[in-house]
């Protein structure tokens, strides 16, 4: 049994590659989501309509014919269900055949080059799209489920991008298509069908991922703030991954959560604090540096942690008294992150260290001197902040 796995473009006809109209005309059986096989209904095929996997697998494992086309929606290769059907069907003599997909239609719509974008699917997410609006020239979203085009440009202007260009796709390749383009603040209140995908253009996109930002680009309050070289260390010895999910217990300011969100592009910061107006500054500060992968919780350490995901990596900052239950929280069903604990006190040092042995993990220990010049009288004095003991480990 042959089965083709067909990108069928974008409308399964003005856009249908020679390749795909051929495997489609030669196939005995056409299958797929309704909206990909009622295109192909005057070819008189047999037709069984599902987009679900294990569905078609079943019907094609009962199947009596030779040669079945599994039709998919743009190209088998974005955001398709190509990927996880192939690997059902390993037993089968299978093929892909490449159609044209969304972002590849309206770029050339658009004359615009596609190979500087970053491609993004917001099917069952609405997360870190400032994150990478501010990180990227480009961006491509495909939207799905309950954000809409305006959503996207209320939450640009919200994190100061309303100036960013934004351009919405509506109803593509149908009779009715739509382009709408403008800044993100003239289509913040714009209506369009659910079926969209949008182009963003920020012309000012972020350079590098910054460590040890300067103190005074936070916003600032009463809150205790982790100094810019001290933190710097804490991002050095974390090592956030792009995809990473961070705690930050007792964020203060927000500092290191900021840090982490900025290098874990498309992951996540649960930052974490009793003081509401710590949790309002990191809020702020997530709004200023573009982070709308940072998440706030208000409330005492022990009791909102048992309700965050899983940590690839913990920092605790500010929770002396509660180490032990936020680690017992952290790494529960065998989950093993990369914990790093800040200490400027004996006590929280040895309960720091006594909390990580009682999860078998060897503490390792660092202290941080940090002395800085400030001039007082014509002459240039050197001021030392307090030391900070930094306690990391992993279990292994």
């Amino acid at each position: 049994m042959k089965i083709y796995i067909v990108g069928i473009g974008m409308d399964g006809e003005k856009t249908l590659t020679a390749e795909a109209k051929k495997a489609i005309e030669s196939a005995d059986v056409l299958i797929g989501a309704k909206r990909m096989t009622e295109s192909f209904e005057a070819l008189g095929k047999t037709v069984f309509v599902s987009w679900k996997t294990d569905v078609i697998c079943e019907y094609i494992s009962r199947g009596k014919f030779d040669t079945a086309a599994v039709l998919m929606s743009g190209d088998c290769g974005f955001f398709s269900g190509a990927e996880a059907l192939t690997k059902k069907l390993s037993a089968y003599d299978t093929e892909i055949i490449a159609g044209i997909s969304t972002p590849v239609f309206m770029c050339a719509k658009l004359g615009l080059s596609w190979q500087d974008m970053k491609l993004l699917s917001l099917h069952g997410t609405k997360e870190n799209i400032v994150r990478n609006v501010r990180r990227y020239a480009k961006c491509f979203f495909l939207l799905g489920g309950g954000i809409t085009p305006a959503d996207i440009c209320r939450r640009l202007c919200e994190y100061d991008l309303g100036s960013v260009n934004v351009h919405i796709g509506a109803r593509l390749s149908y009779p009715d298509e739509q382009i709408i383009s403008g800044c993100a603040s003239e289509l913040s209140g714009v209506q369009c069908d659910s079926l969209c995908a949008i182009i963003t253009e920020n012309p000012a996109p972020e350079k590098c991922v910054r460590t040890g930002i300067p103190d005074e680009e936070f916003i600032r309050g009463d809150v205790p703030m982790t100094k810019a070289e001290v933190r710097a260390v804490i991002a050095s010895k974390l090592n956030v991954c792009f995809d990473d999910t961070v705690w930050d217990i007792g964020c203060g300011t927000g500092s290191v959560s900021v840090e982490c969100a900025l290098a874990a592009n498309d992951g996540a910061v649960f930052a974490a604090d009793k003081n509401e107006a710590a949790i309002m500054l990191t809020m702020s500060n997530a709004r200023k540096f573009g982070c709308d992968n940072i998440h706030t919780i208000y409330g005492p350490a022990p009791e909102i942690t048992g309700s965050l995901p899983r940590p690839d990596k913990v920092f605790i900052g500010g929770a002396s008294g509660v180490i032990k239950p936020i680690l017992d929280a952290a790494m529960k069903d065998g989950n093993s992150p990369k914990i790093l604990i800040t200490a400027v006190t004996l006590e929280t040092l040895n309960e720091a260290v006594a909390a990580l042995r009682e999860h078998n993990i060897i503490p390792e220990v660092t202290q941080i001197s940090v002395t800085r010049t400030r001039i007082f009288s014509g002459h240039t004095m050197l001021n030392s902040q307090n030391p900070v003991f930094i306690i990391e480990g992993e279990r292994k």
